[in-house]
């Protein structure tokens, strides 16, 4: 681990990524599961989020409790279409956060990524991001979505993704060294086609059952 990359080898999340790799999971059983992981991965990301504290009456006295800072607000920026699997989860936990979407494309003969929607919310100067996306493979796709979203100048970018190969961290941070990656896992290599090994095989295909 080092200052922009965090590895979360929590055993949960570990046991459920090991359950996603399996070829004969099903759809409706991998979507659960992403979702799932979603939640955990929106716990250990936030650890840094600033409280504040405020009085409050319990049934037996008043206090003063701990509460997020309502000025940090987040943004969720899920990359479409596979982002939208962890997004879903970490709405479970962050039901106030903002969502944006990106929509990409990797062109399978150049692997350049093409971008074909973008929507995030006007006052994004104001909040901290997490963009999510299940998979950093070549790293081009992450690369292309925080190019864009440092566009719009938020207050800070962190990239959670599910798992990522060696290459892509190190084109995404060759791109971007300011920004943070936080993942479950960091495989082997990809192969001839730009696909994660072992990993799990196309996250899209399996979160939506279109292969």
């Amino acid at each position: 681990m080092t200052a922009f990359l965090t590895v979360i080898s929590h055993p949960l999340i570990l046991h459920k990524l090991t359950l996603m790799r399996k070829a004969d999971t099903s759809t409706a059983k991998f979507r659960t599961l992403l979702k799932e992981i979603g939640m955990l991965l929106a716990y250990e990301v936030t650890r840094d989020l600033p409280v504040k504290y405020e009085t409050i009456q319990t049934p037996m006295a008043e206090m003063s409790a701990p509460a997020i800072a309502a000025e940090k607000k987040l943004v969720i920026i899920s990359i479409m279409r596979a982002g939208q699997g962890i997004l879903d989860g970490m709405l479970e936990l962050i039901p106030s956060a903002r969502v944006g979407h990106i929509g990409l494309y990797r062109d399978p003969n150049t692997l350049v990524v093409i971008e074909y929607y973008f929507k995030v919310p006007q006052d994004i100067e104001d909040r901290d991001v997490l963009v999510v996306d299940p998979m950093m493979a070549t790293g081009n796709s992450a690369v292309a979505a925080v190019q864009r979203i440092k566009e719009t100048n938020p207050r800070s970018i962190k990239f959670v993704c599910l798992l990522a190969a060696p290459e892509g961290i190190e084109h995404f941070h060759e791109q971007h060294p300011d920004v943070p990656v936080y993942t479950a896992a960091i495989d082997e290599r990809l192969d001839e086609h730009g696909y994660i090994i072992p990993g799990l095989g196309d996250a899209g295909d399996r979160l939506y059952g279109t292969k």
